[in-house]
């Protein structure tokens, strides 16, 4: 009976169409991606009233508003972002996101999230001039450390942890998760009982928790993920932006995969997510020792310290691969690298970096990964595509990475094939953030949907011109509305403000 039931369904779904039909959108003749990592098919696609309609063979009875002919274009879901960052109240038009696919991305990443409560008054902020793409929230553990009066590496009392929960509790409603940042300040102070006590909470709405790790470096990396992982016999767990600093090879990228998947074997659900990047970005702390990740500790220094500090930033970012590898991306050096800028200013570079930068005055990208390792990770079953990436951050990734998930890993180096990068992009962190209504072309899912060519797909941006839009993805739609057609922004903004 099952059998009968499920043969009628697919007839139903993919034979001519004999009545007359309207849609607001027919694409025809679509080779279709749906997302599961399936191979490809080829279909016509009806969307109606935000969501997917049809997917079948579309007689001449079936009429529709808009009717784009695909001509063997691929169709796929549009592309999530598990890790983004960026203002809706301020870039509302995320247009570098459009221009490469992204239909949703996910801010309130590395701890810190714009509110922590009075979710409604934020999304009123902006939700008259609306969003160009889909958002998901996560609450930052920082801004809850924050909310409660630790700036600073005072361990939290009993009584600051409760409140933590009570807030975090009550943000859970509309939000996906809480998002750590354990290298960064207020964080990176967070004891073990802290974060643990915070994953409960997390799991009593069987939400995720993702963790910029307290350790990217190959030594600590291994142990980092452990912590992590303990935390994830409580709660969903997810590695953002996986990388090994210092690690070489493919082969270490098979044991770092393998170290996650032990793990999963023991009944942990971790997941991660890659950019498709060499060199990383962040606040120029990253250098820094944990006693003088802030101006004010900074100025608390006394000489010996200094002294103390300058030796430490000779080995850290010697080990970083030099003060060429460090190129900054704002401040009062910006496009020069850490090189470059000791020149300049006729001093070393450590004592540039203590007197005239300081752990907050700049961010910078870093050259700190190893390709052939980054490769492997991003082919690991479990782990799927991000960005990292925002509308005005100096660095390529905000503006590519989804594009160069299709130039390189698929066309170039063959890596992936076509419908797993997809995955990767669309069903993968759709089922990560436990979002059920996209990520795959089904009927009924909502129709977040792009058409392109893979082969004229380009990820232009570059290091020295990290805001160049990528190419190659001519129709976008986001909830059933057109977004982006033939490199160009529409005037509607149809993105929504995604709850769990």
């Amino acid at each position: 009976m099952t059998k009968v039931l499920s043969l009628f369904v697919f007839a139903l779904l993919f034979s001519p169409l004999s009545h007359a039909t309207t849609y607001d959108w027919l694409i025809k003749g679509a080779t279709i991606i749906d997302g599961s990592g399936k191979p490809a098919y080829t279909a016509d696609v009806g969307i109606k009233k935000k969501r997917i309609a049809f997917i079948g063979s579309a007689d001449e009875k079936v009429t529709a508003t808009n009717t784009v002919n695909a001509d063997g274009r691929v169709l796929t879901p549009g592309f999530i972002d598990l890790h983004s960052h960026g203002s809706a109240v301020k870039q509302g038009a995320f247009t570098n996101f459009l221009a490469m696919g992204v239909t949703t991305i996910s801010l309130g990443q590395d701890g810190y999230s714009p509110v922590t409560e009075g979710f409604q008054d934020w999304h009123q902020q902006w939700q008259a001039q609306g969003s160009a793409v889909n958002i998901a929230l996560f609450v930052g553990h920082g801004s809850l450390r924050r909310s409660v009066g630790l700036n600073d590496a005072t361990p939290a009392s009993q009584a600051q942890i409760l409140k933590m929960q009570q807030t975090l509790d009550k943000a859970l409603a509309d939000t996906f998760g809480l998002s750590t940042g354990l290298e960064y300040v207020p964080g990176l102070y967070a004891s073990k009982n802290e974060l643990l006590t915070l994953a409960r909470v997390v799991r009593q709405h069987d939400r995720l928790i993702s963790s910029h790790m307290r350790d990217e470096n190959d030594g600590k990396l291994l142990s980092s993920i452990d912590e992590l992982a303990h935390q994830g016999q409580a709660a969903k767990v997810h590695i953002s932006h996986l990388k090994s600093v210092y690690g070489k090879g493919a082969e270490r990228g098979k044991e770092i995969l393998a170290h996650i998947e032990s793990w999963r074997h023991k009944g942990v659900q971790i997941t991660a997510d890659v950019y498709p990047y060499t060199a990383s970005y962040t606040g120029i702390a990253i250098v820094f020792p944990k006693w003088a990740k802030t101006q004010q500790q900074l100025e608390a220094l006394s000489e010996t310290q200094k002294e103390q500090l300058a030796s430490y930033l000779r080995q850290r970012v010697a080990k970083r691969n030099g003060p060429q590898a460090t190129l900054f991306g704002s401040g009062p050096y910006q496009g020069m690298t850490l090189a470059e800028a000791a020149l300049q200013a006729g001093k070393p570079f450590e004592q540039l970096l203590i007197e005239d930068i300081g752990p907050e005055g700049a961010s910078a990208a870093y050259f700190i990964m190893d390709a052939e390792l980054q490769e492997t990770l991003i082919q690991g079953p479990q782990v799927a595509l991000s960005s990292d990436g925002s509308p005005t951050m100096h660095h390529p990734r905000g503006y590519g990475s989804f594009a160069r998930l299709i130039q390189d890993y698929v066309i170039k180096k063959k890596l992936l094939t076509l419908p797993q990068a997809v995955h990767k992009a669309t069903g993968l962190p759709a089922k990560i953030l436990g979002i059920t209504d996209r990520g795959r072309i089904a009927v009924g899912q909502n129709a977040d949907l792009l058409l392109f060519a893979p082969d004229k797909v380009k990820a232009t941006a570059s290091y020295s011109q990290p805001h160049s839009l990528a190419q190659g993805f001519d129709y976008v739609w986001i909830n059933g509305q057109l977004a982006w057609q033939q490199q160009r922004q529409t005037d509607v903004r149809a993105g929504q403000w995604l709850r769990p």
